[in-house]
């Protein structure tokens, strides 16, 4: 790895100008957040989110620089824009994602815009008020936010002066697009063609490869040091014996092909895949394995895991992806990086840790908690812990591919509606 960040340091000013090639020339997500895991030997994003839920987990310098991207990023999309809707998941219990969606409206409301907050009420809390359509609710940190009805700010209030030019989705849709948004006629960013429950992983980590393949000629690396193997399988029903086997086997192609590069790189570590749902978030439907036979030994623990993902969405179709390890460990937690952009400009970004999971776990789970870094080097030391600067370069360079690649998913998913 040594060698990889010599080789960026010395091509420096043609990886950015490749990168900024790239960035100019599309219309990259609005918001992004981006896991990164380093296992020493490698370093490859392992996920994306175009709706990220972490603006809490953002340092104060961060979120000042949040808010001139936003504004940067909004004005050029609609240089005439006033009011914004945030459109959050109907996560009313949730106290840190409420907390997630109050900072987010400061970032928008100190960037100059009347901002408001709603979600789609499929179940009414007992608080709200028929009236005038919203809740308050309190946030991890005893701060209010106010939630409206998505129905009555859009179907209601239409001579309201705060009336939306624009709606910031900060739901991943993974139920299906509700019949509002398509009548709303109002400009909605990132695309609600992008939600889960048309988005597949596997279509982001293809496009994602194959930009990291122009990126290493470049380095004259091998593009495998910056991206995971993969492999996508579905339907699949993991009750049915026949269909784990099917999974089983694809797992032991992928390995067969992962112990192929550890031994041209002659990497010392035992390798592992993760089985993931190949859409959704937050974690779930996510499962190591270490041997592909344990496919077929799933207990019935497992197996309900794996079945059902965010909202009791039946889990059809798996990716089977590479398992980096992570080297990083911060007080005594395995840890990984999370980095956050706003049309691929760096403004944050934390590590996630867990005391409960080891380096080649899924750490998006329960026991998960979070340190927060800062985007200015010279300020690290009142934020949280510094990370080496040569390899945290690196880090974002990742980011960005990823959200080039995002924009691209984007073009691809919209064009099959016809947007």
């Amino acid at each position: 790895m040594r060698n990889l960040i010599h080789k960026i340091n010395e091509k420096r000013e043609e990886i950015y100008a490749w990168l900024e090639h790239h960035e100019v020339t599309n219309e990259l997500p609005l918001y992004s957040s981006v896991d990164i895991r380093d296992g020493g030997f490698k370093v490859a994003s392992v996920d994306m989110n175009l709706f990220p839920a972490g603006f809490n987990n953002l340092c104060e310098h961060g979120l000042e620089d949040a808010v001139s991207a936003i504004r940067d990023a909004v004005y050029s999309r609609m240089p005439e824009c006033k009011n914004i809707l945030i459109l959050a998941e109907e996560h009313t219990r949730n106290k840190w994602y409420l907390e997630n969606v109050r900072i987010l409206q400061q970032i928008i409301d100190v960037a100059g815009f009347c901002v408001r907050v709603a979600t789609i009420f499929d179940v009414r809390p007992k608080v709200f008020n028929e009236d005038i359509r919203y809740v308050e609710l309190d946030t991890a940190t005893g701060k209010s936010l106010k939630v409206y009805s998505l129905d009555y700010l859009i179907k209601e209030m239409r001579t309201d002066s705060c009336y939306p030019d624009l709606i910031i989705m900060n739901n991943d849709l993974s139920s299906g697009i509700p019949d509002i948004l398509h009548e709303a006629q109002i400009p909605i960013y990132p695309s609600i063609q992008a939600g889960w429950h048309a988005r597949k992983k596997s279509a982001h980590f293809r496009i994602l490869s194959e930009l990291v393949k122009d990126f290493s000629d470049i380095l004259a690396c091998d593009p495998w040091l910056l991206t995971c193997l993969d492999c996508s399988v579905g339907p699949v029903d993991i009750y049915q014996q026949e269909d784990r086997e099917r999974l089983m086997d694809m797992a032991s192609h992928l390995f067969v092909k992962i112990r192929e590069k550890y031994k041209e790189h002659r990497i010392q570590e035992k390798p592992y895949i993760l089985l993931k749902s190949d859409s959704g978030t937050y974690g779930m439907g996510v499962h190591p394995i270490e041997d592909p036979k344990q496919i077929l030994e799933f207990n019935r623990k497992i197996k309900n895991k794996l079945y059902k993902g965010k909202g009791s969405k039946i889990i059809s179709h798996y990716l089977l992806q590479e398992g980096v390890p992570t080297i990083h460990l911060i007080e005594e937690q395995v840890a990984e990086i999370c980095i956050y952009q706003i049309s691929n400009r760096f403004i944050g970004g934390f590590y996630r840790l867990n005391s409960e999971k080891s380096n080649r776990d899924n750490l998006n789970s329960k026991g998960m908690n979070f340190l927060k870094m800062c985007p200015h080097s010279s300020k690290y030391g009142t934020c949280g812990v510094q990370p080496d600067q040569n390899i945290f370069d690196l880090y974002r360079i990742l980011a960005r591919m990823a959200g080039i690649a995002a924009h691209r998913e984007i073009v691809q998913l919209e064009s099959l509606v016809g947007v």
